[in-house]
C-alpha cells in the first residue's frame, strides 16, 4: 500500500512534508497567509471577522514586550511565532489537543523547530523563554476569552489565571480583514528580523 500524503503543497510553492519538515520550505508569507485565516477559539467569537492566530501572535509579541522589556528582538520574534505550527495543522483547542495525545505534541514541536532554524533561532527554545512567551499568551487568551469568547471575568480567572493591569493597558484586541493582518504580521517579522541584523 501507498503512503499516505503527509506534505502540504502551499502558495508560495514549497511543500511542506509534516512528518520530516525542514527549514528550507518554511516562508513567512506562507506562515502570515496560514494564520491570518486560521480562527482563535474556533471562531466562536464576536465580531464580524474571525480573530485570527496571526492577530493573536501579534498581541502576544507585544505583551512578551511588556513582560521582558529588555528581551532581544530575537526572543520578541520567537513570540510572534510562538504559534507558527498552526499555518499547517491549524488551531486546535485544550481539550482537542488533550484527546489527541502525545502525537499532537509531537508534529507541534517538529513543525516549530524547522520554523525556529529558518529564521534564526535556536530549535528549542530556552525554557525562561518560552515560560515567559507561555505567560504572554494567557494574558492574550485572558483577554480574548473576556472581550470576544463570551468568558465571564470569573471563569478567565480560573482557566487563564488574572493578568495583572499594567500588563493589557492600553492593548485592544483588533478585528481585521485577513489580508491587513497578514500584511500586519509579515511587516512585524520583518521589522524584527531587522533589528536583529
Amino acid at each position: 500500500m501507498p503512503q499516505p500524503r503527509a506534505w502540504q503543497k502551499m502558495l508560495s510553492g514549497r511543500r511542506l512534508d509534516l512528518l520530516d519538515p525542514t527549514p528550507v520550505d518554511v516562508e513567512i508569507e506562507d506562515i502570515a497567509h496560514g494564520l491570518s485565516f486560521v480562527a482563535r477559539w474556533n471562531g466562536q467569537t464576536k465580531g464580524e471577522f474571525a480573530y485570527s492566530v496571526a492577530e493573536h501572535s501579534l498581541l502576544v509579541e507585544r505583551l512578551f514586550a511588556r513582560i521582558s522589556p529588555r528581551a532581544p528582538a530575537r526572543w520578541r520574534l520567537a513570540a510572534l511565532l510562538h504559534d507558527a505550527p498552526e499555518y499547517v495543522i491549524g488551531d486546535m483547542i485544550s481539550p482537542v489537543k488533550a484527546a489527541v495525545g502525545p502525537g499532537y505534541e509531537a508534529l507541534d514541536q517538529r513543525l516549530a523547530a524547522a520554523v525556529h532554524i529558518r529564521f534564526g533561532l535556536p530549535a528549542v527554545l530556552p525554557a525562561t523563554v518560552k515560560r515567559q512567551i507561555k505567560k504572554a499568551d494567557k494574558i492574550s487568551a485572558w483577554m480574548e476569552a473576556t472581550q470576544l469568547a463570551g468568558f465571564t471575568e470569573a471563569e478567565a480567572n480560573k482557566f487563564f489565571g488574572k493578568p495583572a493591569p499594567d500588563m493589557i493597558g492600553d492593548l485592544k484586541l483588533l478585528l481585521r480583514p485577513p489580508r491587513e493582518t497578514r500584511a500586519a504580521y509579515t511587516a512585524r517579522h520583518d521589522e524584527l528580523l531587522a533589528e536583529i541584523g
